[in-house]
This record gives C-alpha cells, sequence and structure tokens, in this order.
C-alpha cells in the first residue's frame, strides 16, 4: 500500500475495533479532505513512540492498524469522525510528512481461527471482564465491563484484548502477536499482571518525588 495517510495516536488501535477522533490540526482536516473524496476512505493508525500528537516531528512505532472511516461529525472548532479498525499493518518506509503524514505500508496476514481456541477465548474475556470491572471501580476503565462484543470469534478475540485495561505498550505487544492462541494467552497474562495495580490509590504522601525546576520534560504527554 503506497503513500497511505497516517494518524499517528497514542494509543494502540486494534482489528474490529471501533476508533473516534477529533481533527483539528491544519495536516489531519486535509488528510480528512482527501479521505472523504476517496472510494477507499482508509489510513494507518501506529502508536508515538516519542513526542507528542500534536504538532509534529514524533517518532512513531513500525506496525499499526488501517482504519476504515465510517462517520464525520463537523462541530464548531473541530471535526469528529469515528474509524474501525481492520487490518494490521506494517510500516515500510515513511515518506514525506506533506502536508501530512503518509507512509507505505505492509498488510499482515490475518491470525486464524479454529474451534480448539474456544475454552481460551472465553478464559479471556472472562478475566478480562473481571478485571475491567476492578478498574471502573478505580476509574481507571476505558470501557465498560459488560461491553458488547461481536459474535465473529476472530473479531471478539481482538476486542477482548482491546478493552484490557493495559498500558500502551502491553497493547503494542498484543498488537504483535502472531498467532490467535498467542494473542489470547498474552491478554490472559497482560491483564493478571496488571490487576494488582488496581488497587485503590496510595495514600497522598506515600511516595515523594524531589523536582528539579531547572529540568525539563522535553517528552511528557
Amino acid at each position: 500500500m503506497a503513500g497511505t495517510a497516517m494518524f499517528p495516536l497514542g494509543s494502540v488501535l486494534f482489528p474490529h475495533t471501533p476508533l473516534a477522533l477529533r481533527v483539528f490540526e491544519e495536516r489531519y482536516l486535509v488528510l480528512l479532505g482527501r479521505l472523504l473524496d476517496a472510494e477507499n476512505p482508509e489510513f494507518g493508525v501506529v502508536l508515538i513512540e516519542r513526542g507528542r500528537e500534536t504538532g509534529g516531528g514524533e517518532q512513531r512505532f513500525g506496525i499499526g492498524t488501517l482504519a476504515r472511516l465510517t462517520r464525520v461529525l463537523p462541530q464548531q472548532d473541530q471535526i469528529s469522525l469515528v474509524a474501525q479498525g481492520t487490518d494490521r499493518v506494517e510500516v515500510v518506509s515513511w515518506l514525506d510528512d506533506d502536508p501530512y503524514p503518509r507512509a507505505d505500508l505492509r498488510v499482515l496476514p490475518d491470525l486464524e481461527w479454529h474451534d480448539g481456541l474456544t475454552p481460551l477465548l472465553e478464559e479471556a474475556e472472562h478475566i478480562v471482564r473481571r478485571v475491567l470491572g476492578r478498574a471502573g471501580d478505580v476509574g481507571l476503565a476505558r470501557w465498560d465491563p459488560d461491553v458488547e462484543l461481536s459474535d465473529e470469534p476472530l473479531a471478539r478475540a481482538w476486542q477482548v484484548a482491546a478493552i484490557a485495561p493495559l498500558s500502551e505498550m502491553d497493547r503494542l505487544q498484543l498488537l504483535r502477536s502472531t498467532t490467535l492462541g498467542g494473542l489470547l494467552r498474552a491478554t490472559i497474562d497482560l491483564t493478571l499482571a496488571a490487576e494488582p495495580f488496581l488497587a485503590d490509590p496510595a495514600p497522598d504522601g506515600l511516595f515523594v518525588v524531589e523536582e528539579d525546576d531547572d529540568e525539563e520534560d522535553d517528552d511528557a504527554e
């Protein structure tokens, strides 16, 4: 896929998972305008490795997901859009960011489902929903633990991974899975590893960090 429009973000997008974005930067408004004129309005989403979402100049990871534009909602000072994750992609090479980020991409093979994975999918979903409920209790959940998922097993497996309350680096690890069984096992392991950190917040004053006012954090997000 040559010259595909790219949207670097501070979060990982999974296949079969919705994406909501607010567009206000000029470069992405141009991107959106061209997508609206395209027969197949798809763009790539990759996680930012270093830097910020706005302003440009960020460094990006080389694996991501295609997103197909499904809805556009103009607002007063920005445009909201909704897209759906489709295929995983690998960046072959980055092109000039003119007028917006673009890359040559290679579509990665679909992971393969077979019925022997059903118990593993059920276990992963049970664990993720349970831990997601706990994350919700302390205000750390992006998804409702009762969120409805696809009836199609491959899509459901990716959606279970997508709703797990994990860090973006953990989510990137899941996106790199080479088998569906590996995806489900890693989802279970990472979710269980994250669970102890979803306890009630520590009391104020328990951790004290000394800050040097003379130093600047150039990469804070």
